[in-house]
């Protein structure tokens, strides 16, 4: 079993992104679908904790139903914005990566670069093209 995991839409540009730069860097992690299959309360919870970000900051503000359901407004406590995320899945920011070199959303994708307990060594480039490791192994 991988020591990294990916939770992952395949939907999503930067999701995509992020799991091409661990498998580059030859790695296969253990990739959590979870729109199909979402964390439970507590595996959220500890999830956000362990990023040390807020329950806010991990929701995608972008999703119709954030707007829908008047997410925005300051009330909802941080278990009625949890609440939210687990009814709606899609609320979830992705993608989030858990390694032994810690947990984090991965926006913009290279951020992984940083959990990664090894840099990948050939060059490497997003979907768009825009160029993440150049050929000498550095971030660009």
């Amino acid at each position: 079993m991988s020591d990294i995991t990916i939770y992952h839409n395949p939907q999503c540009g930067t999701s995509r992104n992020t799991l091409a730069l661990i498998r580059h860097s030859g790695a296969e992690p253990r990739v959590i679908h979870y729109l199909e299959t979402p964390p439970s309360r507590v595996e959220l919870q500890a999830l956000i904790a362990a990023t040390g970000a807020s329950v806010r900051e991990l929701m995608r503000a972008k999703e119709a139903v954030y707007q829908e359901l008047g997410l925005d407004h300051p009330k909802w406590s941080d278990d009625e914005l949890l609440d939210a995320m687990l009814a709606h899945p899609i609320l979830i920011n992705r993608p989030i990566v858990v390694t032994p070199l810690g947990t984090r959303l991965c926006r913009p994708s290279e951020a992984v670069l940083d959990l990664l307990p090894q840099e990948p060594l050939a060059a490497f480039s997003k979907e768009d093209g825009q160029a993440v490791i150049d050929a000498h192994g550095r971030r660009v």
